[in-house]
C-alpha cells in the first residue's frame, strides 16, 4: 500500500464513520435513511477486508469517500430536500429539486473507476476501446438492478417508500437516473483514466 493510502485512510475512515452517525442522528425519515446509507454499509467492511491483498488507488478511495457523502446527505433530507438541490432549482430555474441526479451521477462515475481498476489489475479485458465499453456496461447493469431494488422497496413498503423512490412526480425518473449514470460513468473515464493508469502502475510495482 502507498504512504499516501497509509496516511490518509484511518483518518478518512474515522472522518466518514464520525459523518455517518451525524447523518443518522436526527433524519426526516429514519426507513430512507436507512436505505440510503446501506450501500456505505455494504461497502466499508468489503473494503476493510480486501485493502490488505488488494488495496485501491487514491483516486478510487477518494471517489468512494465522496459518494459516500452524498450517500449521508441524501439519507438525511431525502432526496428531495436537500437543501444544496433547492439552492440549483433556484440557480438553474428547474421544477423539481435535483439532488437525487447527483447521485445518480455518483452512482455512475465511482463503479466505472472501480470495474476500471479492477479489470486492468486482473487482465481480464484486452484493449482500452472494449475496456471503455464493458465499464460503460457495467455500471448500466449496476444502475438498472438499483432501480429494481428501488422497485421492490416500493412494492414491500407501499407509501413508506415514497421518500426513498424521490421521483417528485417525474414519470421519467427512472429513464433520467440511468442516464446521469451512463453520464457519470463516461465523466469518470474521459478525466479519469490517465490518473487512474499511473496510481494503478505505483500499486503494481515494477514489472
Amino acid at each position: 500500500m502507498s504512504a499516501l493510502n497509509k496516511m490518509f485512510l484511518p483518518a478518512a475512515l474515522l472522518l466518514l464513520l464520525t459523518l455517518l452517525a451525524l447523518s443518522g442522528w436526527h433524519p426526516y425519515d429514519r426507513t430512507t435513511w436507512l436505505l440510503e446509507i446501506f450501500p456505505i454499509v455494504i461497502a466499508l467492511p468489503l473494503l476493510a477486508a480486501t485493502h490488505g491483498k488488494f488495496p485501491l488507488t487514491p483516486l478510487l478511495y477518494a471517489c468512494i469517500f465522496a459518494h459516500a457523502c452524498v450517500l449521508m446527505l441524501g439519507g438525511t433530507y431525502s432526496y428531495a430536500r436537500v437543501p444544496l438541490g433547492f439552492w440549483m432549482a433556484d440557480l438553474f430555474g428547474w421544477h423539481r429539486n435535483p439532488y437525487d441526479k447527483i447521485g445518480h451521477f455518483f452512482q455512475g462515475l465511482v463503479p466505472a473507476l472501480a470495474a476500471r481498476e479492477i479489470l486492468i489489475r486482473g487482465s481480464q479485458v484486452r484493449g482500452r476501446a472494449m475496456l471503455n465499453f464493458v465499464v460503460v456496461c457495467i455500471v448500466l447493469a449496476v444502475s438498472a438492478s438499483y432501480e429494481l431494488i428501488e422497485w421492490a422497496a416500493a412494492l414491500a413498503l407501499g407509501q413508506g417508500a415514497d421518500e426513498f423512490l424521490g421521483t417528485q412526480g417525474d414519470p421519467w425518473d427512472t429513464q433520467s437516473d440511468m442516464f446521469m449514470a451512463l453520464v457519470g460513468s463516461v465523466t469518470a473515464l474521459l478525466l479519469f483514466s490517465r490518473l487512474q493508469d499511473g496510481q494503478i502502475r505505483k500499486l503494481q510495482g515494477p514489472a
